[in-house]
């Protein structure tokens, strides 16, 4: 099938051709016909004129209702006044879906309505510029990593045990009543592929069932996780600002139209270049209790607690790049992760805030390399040590240092994108009431 694509129609300016898409909009002044055509690549106008055509086409042409599907040969030219922009003269049009009343108009709608209609929303310029965003940042993710030596290694999603307890985990039925989980991680596994090929990640859709209706908050996303042999706690650091400042970069490269469609402002990204402050929880704390004290925050921050997101929001937003606070208590991070040595209350691990307060986009740290330890902590933690017996064999042969951490896609998507709810960063959302479309 001979297609041209209107992404590429400046390639054949003065020569004939096919366009294969859907009706986006259209006006008319009785003897011309002013046709907005997508066909999910990008949009054209297209002019119909009366006297040009034959009477099927202009027919057709007037009987097409939004998002009718059609069929329009013509020959594309620049606009006169605007360099850039390109028009197509239609020849001929056929029309070969005629669409019913389309149920989402130029008037303001609920959220609840667009959700219901995520499945035609989703044909709406706002929605095609994040999506083509996300796009863009997934390429970049696999780019970094395939080309600084990292290995994708695929990690389960049915999983016998928790990485960090069950209590947000979606239990499934597995074979002979053996009870099997949704993955919240593919971390363990990546300690595991690490031991094998050094410098590996996995990527992938994950589930929490956490019972949040934040903004933050999704049931099921997609995270990246890289997991680096030999590396500590200051090269975890350093990859992640690394990593996001390529990520970052190569949407300002590539994603300019779109960006512009969702006004974003590009200023704001254009700051994200090394280096990234680092900020001890200990400090953190303090600049909280000092927000609190100056009525910026409305609860007072509880040391030895995890970060809220207002907290997030908070430290986030006074700085012009992300943000590493690094060295939580060690009692509120996972059984994995390895104690300061200096400070054996700490655990050596690292949270990645986004500035203008989008909050928390990685979460990563150095794991634990003393068998013994895990132990420990399996045990203190309340998990079934048999769950994990492939895990501990890892310290059992040949332990050794080594670190990673995992980006939520959907984060990242939101942040880049200025968006206030992460229910727009893919395609068809799950959240704690809403299962469908």
């Amino acid at each position: 099938m001979k297609q041209t694509y209107i992404a590429e129609i400046g390639k054949h300016i003065g020569a004939e051709v096919t366009l294969r898409g859907w009706l986006y909009n259209k006006r008319s002044s009785g003897k011309l016909g002013f046709l907005e055509i997508r066909d999910g690549s990008a949009m054209m106008q297209a002019i119909v004129s009366k006297k040009d055509v034959d009477e099927a086409t202009w027919e057709a042409s007037e009987r097409a209702t939004q998002e009718s599907s059609v069929i329009v040969t013509g020959v594309p030219r620049e606009h006169p006044k605007k360099p850039g922009v390109y028009e197509l003269d239609v020849k001929t049009l056929e029309l070969v879906g005629l669409a019913s009343e389309y149920p989402i108009t130029p008037k303001e709608h609920g959220v609840e309505f667009l959700m219901d209609h995520r499945h035609l929303w989703l044909r709406s310029k706002r929605q095609h510029a994040i999506l083509r965003v996300r796009h863009t940042i997934i390429k970049a993710v696999r780019d970094f990593f395939d080309n600084n030596g990292f290995t994708l290694c695929d990690t389960p999603i049915f999983t016998p045990a928790a990485c960090e307890g069950t209590t947000n985990l979606f239990e499934v039925n597995y074979f002979d009543e053996e009870k099997a989980y949704l993955s919240q991680s593919g971390q363990l596994y990546n300690e595991a592929t690490a031991a094998a090929f050094g410098k590996v990640y996995c990527f992938g859709p994950t589930f929490r069932a956490e019972k949040s209706k934040t903004r933050r908050h999704l049931t099921e996303f997609w995270m990246v996780e890289p997991e680096v042999a030999y590396a500590k706690l200051d090269d975890v650091m350093e990859l992640a600002e690394q990593f996001v400042s390529y990520v970052v970069a190569r949407v300002l490269e590539s994603r300019q139209e779109e960006l512009k469609v969702l006004e974003r402002d590009i200023t704001k990204l254009e700051a994200i270049i090394p280096p990234f402050p680092r900020l001890p929880y200990d400090d953190a704390a303090k600049m909280l209790d000092e927000a609190f004290a100056a009525g910026k925050l409305e609860n007072k921050f509880e040391y030895g607690s995890d970060l809220g997101s207002p907290d997030e929001t908070y430290i986030s937003s006074q700085f012009d790049k992300p943000v590493m606070v690094h060295r939580y208590p060690a009692a509120i991070k996972a059984f994995y992760m390895e104690p300061d040595p200096l400070r054996p209350d700490l655990a050596l691990c690292v949270d990645v805030l986004a500035p203008e307060g989008y909050g928390e986009v990685i979460g990563g740290g150095e794991r634990a390399s003393s068998l013994e330890y895990l132990l420990k902590q399996i045990a203190a933690h309340g998990l079934p040590e048999e769950a994990f017996d492939w895990y501990l064999d890892l310290r059992k042969y040949g332990t050794f240092p080594h670190g990673g951490f995992g980006m939520g896609i959907e984060r990242c998507v939101s942040w880049l994108c200025g968006l206030e709810h992460v229910r727009e960063t893919i395609p068809f959302p799950r959240m704690l009431y809403r299962l469908k479309p």
